[in-house]
Formats: C-alpha cells, structure tokens, sequence
C-alpha cells in the first residue's frame, strides 16, 4: 500500500486525539498485520469506496473504548453502552473521514461506520494487504488497521 494512503491516517490519529479527545496517545510504527484476526473485542469499522476502496478497523478492548468514549464525551463511562459504542463509531468515522480529505485521490466516499462488540471476525478485502498501526494510551493499546487499494 502507497505511503501516500498511510500518512494520511497517522496525521488523521495525532490530529483527533490533539483536537477532540484529550488522552495521551503515542502513535508506533506501521507494520504488516499477519492475521485478519482482531486483538481486542470491539471493532469500529469504515467501509471505503470510490478512487479508493477498501476497510478501516479501529480495534480495543473495553478498557480504552471506555476511556475514548469518556473523553469524547466529556463524562465517564463505566460500561460498554448503546452510548459507549455509538462514541467508538464516531471515532472511526473522525479518523477515516480526516485521512480521506487528504488522500491524493479525491474522489472517495466513506460508509456509516458500524461498531461490533464480542468475538468476532472482520471481513477485510481478500488479497489486500492490511497495514496495522498500533496506537498507545495509558491503560494500553489499540490498532488501528487498514486495508486499501487504489481503484482509479
């Protein structure tokens, strides 16, 4: 996958987690996920069509979906709610949309985003590599992972 399609996602992290929730995150180096299996139990996912088509997955465990939900929020969530998930698919659509606006190709429209919750599977596009982009906060980590190609 084109660096020009990483970038924008990993400018699209720092930019969300600096401007609209407020945990410290650092963002570590970009690699090559081996398995389509998810880590965590809680999937935020974002459907890519258009120049560009394709999957992003923000993947955690209900630890740090709590913490990203209470700081998006501006309260403290104490279970994974209808109010809780509702936050995870607002953060995958903030971070999928930020990146989109600036991929080369303009021409890319993204889905709703759905949220899953318990053990699951996630349906990346068959033969795309996906690019796993491992993201820490204080109670641990979370991936953020990408499966994309250029259509156009």
């Amino acid at each position: 996958m084109d660096v020009k399609y990483i970038n924008p996602f990993l400018n699209a992290i720092n930019n969300i987690f600096t401007t609209m929730i407020d945990v410290p995150l650092s963002v570590e180096k970009p690699h090559l996920k081996e398995e389509p299996a998810p880590e965590f139990e809680i999937s935020g996912i974002i459907g890519l069509s258009g120049d560009v088509s394709g999957v992003v997955v923000i993947n955690l465990s209900e630890d740090i979906a709590l913490q990203l939900a209470s700081s998006l929020l501006d309260e403290e969530m104490e279970e994974l709610d209808e109010d809780c998930t509702d936050a995870i698919g607002e953060i995958s659509n903030m971070v999928a949309g930020n990146a989109k606006n600036n991929f080369p190709n303009p021409d890319t429209s993204i889905s709703v985003p759905s949220v899953v919750v318990g053990k699951h599977k996630i349906r990346y596009p068959s033969g795309i590599p996906i690019i796993s982009i491992p993201c820490k906060t204080d109670r641990g980590v979370f991936m953020v992972d990408i499966a994309l190609k250029v259509v156009n």
